[in-house]
């Protein structure tokens, strides 16, 4: 095969219409080799090419021969020194970290360790054996895609409600999802798939980890898999296993998907992991990155650089101090963007990104690079505002454009709605935006009672405890820390009183989630009341426990109506969807009012009354900030909400400046479809069952 010269950039396998160009950085390493395969991949097919050239610290060559489905990967020869940070070695095949595909899976096999397993492991010995038998191709792609007229549809943050959702799990178990088509990126993106979160009201689906990712051996040994993804292999490879083919068919598949869900109004945001790769602690398999230049990637440690630092509980941690470790993160942003049409990411553990060399930072220099970008200017950026290292807890600290996990959020709604005490001040910050936690705009604070993490919303009123034993860590893995309650039950029961009575938390916290200010998130099958069986922890059940089931239950399909409605209303009413804190009328008391349930204002001491667990929020229809294109205002109605989070019902006073209309109640399911005059509340008061929220209107401004 013709080897031309070649440029140093753009890094990858870049197909011009001619040829391809390959480009790999590595500073420290002493011989970089190209290795392309044939179609099938064998080992024994593959041909080693010499890159002579080196710009910089890039390696270069130019093949003019080869095209589009080449699969290829990179051998890299320096010294094996891990006492000095280096880990090179030539026996193992290396995945190119700028791979636009990467074809299958990793075979597990102790050839995949750049040092000596068997009989005892020793870090510090070289492995000879070669790996290419047991590690995916990197596959050259045709980036060209006739996107015709998509455009983003850049919803302001004001209007979006995200679904939090797994490629394969939505829609594995779909009866009407082709069966081809199911667990794959065209199953999300099939009209089945789109009715459903059209209907539903969703403006954006926010998805677990799509880029290429191994499960861990252990997992493998044990017969389980990482179905959550967050083990990244390639930063620029969506994953083959969302396809129907792997040798670069994911790319197009992908952006099919995009395109369709742009067309029906719906945004793409991808949960990314920068923060770690797959290659795990100085145990780990050689694969990418540490087979490249391990002392630059990864943060070592600078007392022993055979140790890597760890603040992100997976072994490793990238070194995103390092000007390469920027650009690979940077060129990965930017391709996802404009290559494949992505409005948005969630990055995991944010605050490891924003650790510069001093380790707890408040940002590093690649927020500042993330914050000049062009190309990131329009587009959602979500931390997740924690690592598990020292300092790790950087909730409300990130800058302005980035919204927020607010697990605070998460944490102070559960506890009002379980019955807990003392939690009213809290949950009225919450309710109004978390301004205490966030600057600025309450549109900073994603709010969310569940995500993939923990347990769903029907676990949250079922399960007083975890039940991960199915994870084969005999329940040691996962959160202790659940802020769930069973009800009187732990787990299925045929009790009607302790059903009844968990359909109504679950609406209420759903309920709650809608009428908040702020970003609203809901996790996939929350809406059809989901259940893990109490697994907290699923990060390894790539099977029913994870999946969503579509065959519901009346109360089932009741839960999918009722949230439903609850988007609709969030939908229809400007007052809920704020893009300023509450506070800016010359009067506080225009735009809410906090009243105790005999209708008077909470006085200071009414907060810090441990035992009160029932509180009303008036909100006034002028106190929207929301403007039309001409910066005309937009007013609706005034809501009130009435929320009783203890055992008993309660009765509220209703305030003067009806008459008011009854839009939701928990404890009536259905009420929210009822006919106008049924709705009409003709007397002064309402009493509101335990644990029940009830929302009414009025337009003559409260």
């Amino acid at each position: 095969m013709l080897v031309w010269p070649g440029k140093p950039y753009p890094q990858g396998a870049t197909w011009d219409g001619e040829g391809v160009n390959f480009a790999l950085w590595s500073e420290h390493a002493a011989e970089v080799q190209l290795c392309l395969f044939d179609p099938s991949g064998d080992p024994q097919s593959e041909q080693r090419i010499p890159l002579r050239e080196r710009t910089g610290h890039v390696w270069h060559a130019y093949l003019p021969e080869a095209r589009p489905g080449q699969l290829y990967g990179y051998r890299v020869s320096g010294p094996y020194a891990p006492e000095q940070g280096h880990r090179f070695n030539d026996a193992k095949l290396l995945v190119d970290p700028y791979a636009r595909a990467i074809a299958g899976d990793v075979t597990w096999d102790d050839a995949l360790f750049g040092y000596t397993v068997y009989p005892h492991a020793d870090d510090t010995q070289r492995d000879g054996r070669n790996s290419a038998p047991f590690v995916p191709a990197s596959v050259v792609v045709d980036s060209s895609f006739p996107w015709g007229d998509d455009r983003p549809p850049r919803l302001p943050w004001h209007k979006t409600v995200i679904y939090e959702c797994h490629v394969k799990g939505l829609t594995r178990l779909h009866p009407d999802v082709p069966e081809h088509l199911r667990g794959r990126y065209l199953g999300l993106s099939s009209e089945p798939m789109i009715q459903h979160l059209t209907t539903l009201g969703v403006t954006a689906v926010e998805l677990l980890p799509v880029h290429h990712f191994i499960s861990e051996r252990d997992l493998h040994d044990k017969g389980l898999s990482n179905y959550w993804g967050y083990n990244s292999l390639g930063f620029f490879a969506p994953d083959s296993r969302y396809a129907s083919g792997r040798n670069g068919e994911q790319v197009s598949e992908f952006k099919t998907m995009v395109k369709k869900l742009h067309a029906n109004g719906i945004e793409v945001i991808l949960d990314v992991v920068y923060n770690h790769t797959a290659e795990t602690n100085q145990n780990g398999p050689t694969l990418c990155l540490r087979g490249i230049d391990n002392k630059s990637y990864y943060r070592l440690s600078p007392d022993d650089p055979r140790y890597y630092m760890d603040f992100t509980g997976c072994g490793n941690t990238l070194d995103t101090t390092h000007p390469q470790v920027i650009r690979l993160i940077m060129d990965s942003l930017r391709y996802w963007v404009t290559e494949m049409h992505v409005d948005g990411f969630r990055f995991d553990l944010a605050a490891t990104l924003g650790r510069g060399e001093n380790l707890s930072d408040r940002f590093g220099l690649l927020f500042d690079i993330m914050l000049q970008d062009p190309v990131l200017a329009e587009v959602k950026l979500i931390a997740e505002p924690w690592d598990l290292g020292q300092d790790g807890w950087k909730l409300g600290q990130f800058p302005p454009r980035f919204a927020e996990w607010n697990a605070r959020y998460r944490d102070s709604v559960r506890s009002f709605w379980k019955g807990d005490k003392g939690v009213l001040p809290e949950l009225a910050s919450r309710l109004a935006g978390s301004a205490d936690v966030f600057g600025l705009t309450p549109n900073r604070s994603i709010n969310f009672v569940t995500c993939h993490d923990g347990f769903t919303l029907h676990d949250v009123v079922s399960y007083d405890g975890k039940h991960n034993d199915a994870n084969g860590e005999d329940n040691r893995d996962g959160s202790d820390n659940n802020v769930s309650h069973n009800w009187g039950a732990e787990g299925t029961t045929a009790n009607e009183e302790i059903l009844e009575r968990r359909d109504r938390v679950k609406r209420s916290l759903m309920a709650t989630l809608m009428f908040s200010q702020g970003v609203p998130m809901i996790l996939a099958g929350d809406e059809l009341g989901r259940s893990q069986d109490g697994n907290n922890n699923a990060y390894c059940q790539d099977n029913e426990i994870s999946w969503v089931d579509w065959e519901t239950t009346p109360a089932q399909r009741d839960m999918l109506e009722f949230t439903r409605s609850l988007i609709a209303i969030h939908k229809d009413h400007p007052v809920l969807r704020r893009s300023s804190f509450f506070g800016t009328a010359r009067d506080p008391r225009e735009e809410v009012v906090w009243l105790r349930p005999s209708g008077e204002e909470m006085a200071e001491d009414d907060w810090h009354r441990s035992g009160k667990h029932a509180l009303a929020m008036l909100l006034h229809g002028r106190s929207g900030d929301e403007r039309d294109e001409r910066g005309r205002p937009i007013w609706g109605d005034t809501l009130l909400l009435l929320l009783n989070g203890g055992g008993r019902p309660r009765r509220f006073t209703l305030p003067s400046g009806g008459p008011w209309n009854l839009l939701l109640d928990t404890a009536r399911p259905g009420l929210e479809r009822a006919e106008p005059s049924e709705r009409r509340v003709e007397r002064s008061t309402m009493r509101v069952l335990s644990n029940t929220l009830m929302l009414l209107s009025s337009r003559n401004g409260g």
